[in-house]
């Protein structure tokens, strides 16, 4: 059981939460929700011991193992990937490594004693299990087998940040502490995680923008916002209902109690000079002076405004790809791609990490050559490319948000560049801040403004959700749903591909599938969430 009491904490003279005092409970799984910046992750420090609450205190029990995520995969870079798992651990792992020593070393000399009280600490933390169960949690992150005794070095950095979440897991915590766990996950291995959460026996805290993987694993939610951490009962989308009726609520209270007052005012104002009515007015005079407005606070949610607009309709054919192969060294990642896009589809790319999905919208969008096959835009295209790396920015470092957007549309004034910027929540100084001084989420809603002043008929996005909060996807699926042409996307947020998709393409290592139809009947088509390891 964790107890928050009265917790609070500020950053000069912003307040994040105050007097926050909740219990988190065993077998519980809390996902903690937010805008970027409110403080969620700063909530996973302060239960870990890694930051300072500004008032109050966290009780955690005294022998409880606490997992957090880490995010340092550098300092075990020459380290065997299974290893690197097991040393979650590190009781059982040092007891583990220190046994072996005195067995390779027992012809010199060898402590009984010390083997005996080694042994002890590996059989009562089942320890001769632990590379099983480290690497089947491997495994089910789509890291094979044939990796797991290869150095950390041998992976991409996404892949590296997928061994840091098996360590964490194997190490079986009975507090899980989770910051953004799905960000460098596929579908597959999101749906994995999402199991093995839900047949955790601990208490587990997750950080999350993923709404479906939050409507899957949530038993509450832990909302901050208004300056203060409110527990909700039940998954996001109940949680969502909750607030807005409870919102409503408050609105509805306030309402009445101006009726009131305006009730009370109109009445002194009519009677206060009749003598017959002047004790009555005296009364009711009083009666509104006693009416305590409560003020409706401020949310620290904020919703972008993406609007896309195309110049015009495209021809039918929007996008031709033929027998496209593409490898780079020995991996082959792309095998024999066939697909004609047509107008107005809506096709949602996916399959798992490695098989190629960004590597064919870049061959679509002519940065990168196929091996062999052959791309051809149809008539009138005029594509629009949203990149995860958001190069584009990349090459004007020092210039301002306000100089940059401006520079694609010169002959416009400042007030209309200024007008885009705020319809993505840039305003008044924001508009001088230097592109490479942005987060993650900030470019990618200004490249979304980009994108609006270009108007083009066929939008093609790689993983446009990654640094979006759920407030900024909620409003980016919108502005898609609204879009009048083509879509052609990569993502891994299911709830994100269900709101759009008219049809998938599903990549493999061995080939592809495309399925005219959303994402929901490609599931039912399959018969599994999980699609293909």
């Amino acid at each position: 059981m964790i107890s928050l009491n009265q917790l609070g904490k500020s950053h000069g003279a912003r307040t994040l939460f105050a007097d926050a005092s909740i219990q988190l409970n065993p077998g519980n799984r809390y996902g903690v929700v937010g805008a970027n910046g409110s403080g969620k992750s700063t909530v996973l420090r302060i239960i870990a011991g890694q930051e300072e609450a500004s008032t109050g205190s966290v009780s955690v029990p005294k022998n409880a193992r606490v997992g957090v995520l880490e995010q340092d995969h550098f300092q075990y870079e020459d380290e065997r990937i299974i290893d690197v798992v097991m040393m979650g651990n590190a009781e059982l792992w040092q007891a583990m490594v220190e046994k072996e020593k005195l067995l390779a070393n027992a012809h010199e000399h060898f402590d009984a004693d010390r083997y005996t009280e080694l042994e002890d600490i590996v059989i009562g933390q089942d320890g001769y299990s632990l590379e099983a169960r480290a690497g089947e949690i491997l495994e089910g992150l789509m890291i094979p087998t044939e990796l797991h005794k290869e150095p950390l070095s041998t992976l991409s950095g996404g892949f590296k940040l997928r061994v840091l979440l098996a360590q964490t897991l194997a190490y079986e915590p009975e507090i899980l502490l989770l910051d953004e766990p799905t960000n460098h996950l596929d579908i597959v291995s999101i749906a994995w995680l999402e199991n093995f959460l839900k047949n955790y026996d601990g208490c587990v805290l997750v950080v999350s923008h993923d709404r479906r993987f939050l409507d899957a694993i949530s038993t509450h939610i832990l909302d901050v916002d208004y300056e203060k951490i409110t527990l909700y009962t039940g998954d996001y989308g109940q949680f969502e209902v909750a607030k807005r009726e409870e919102r409503e609520r408050m609105e509805a209270r306030i309402a009445k109690q101006e009726q009131e007052i305006a009730s009370h005012k109109a009445f002194v104002d009519r009677f206060r000079a009749k003598a017959t009515k002047a004790r009555q007015a005296q009364s009711k005079l009083k009666q509104m002076e006693k009416i305590v407005i409560e003020e409706i606070p401020q949310s620290s949610r904020q919703y972008p405004h993406f609007r896309f607009t195309a110049c015009r309709p495209p021809g039918k054919e929007v996008v031709s790809a033929k027998g496209i192969h593409k490898s780079f060294d020995d991996d082959l990642v792309l095998n024999g791609v066939d697909i004609t896009v047509h107008r107005d589809d809506r096709l949602a790319i996916i399959g798992p990490n490695g098989v190629g999905k960004s590597t064919f919208l870049k061959i679509l969008m002519g940065q990168l050559e196929p091996d062999t096959g052959t791309v051809e835009w149809g008539y009138e295209t005029h594509p629009g490319y949203f990149s995860q790396d958001h190069a584009e920015l990349e090459e004007t470092p020092e210039y301002s948000l306000l100089d940059w957007l401006w520079t694609y549309c010169p002959e416009r004034n400042e007030g209309f560049v200024r007008g885009k910027l705020a319809e993505v929540l840039f305003t008044r100084d924001d508009v001088f801040k230097k592109l490479k001084n942005l987060s993650g989420g900030e470019a990618a809603r200004l490249v979304f403004s980009h994108l609006n002043i270009l108007e083009p008929n066929i939008l093609v996005l790689d993983e446009p959700t990654n640094h979006l909060d759920l407030e900024g996807i909620e409003a980016l699926v919108e502005g898609l749903q609204n879009y009048d042409g083509t879509i052609i996307f990569v993502s891994h947020d299911r709830w994100f591909v269900s709101q759009l998709a008219t049809r998938v393409l599903e990549l493999k290592h061995r080939g592809f599938d495309d399925y005219p139809g959303t994402y929901e009947q490609y599931l039912a088509h399959r018969g599994t969430d999980h699609l293909e390891h």
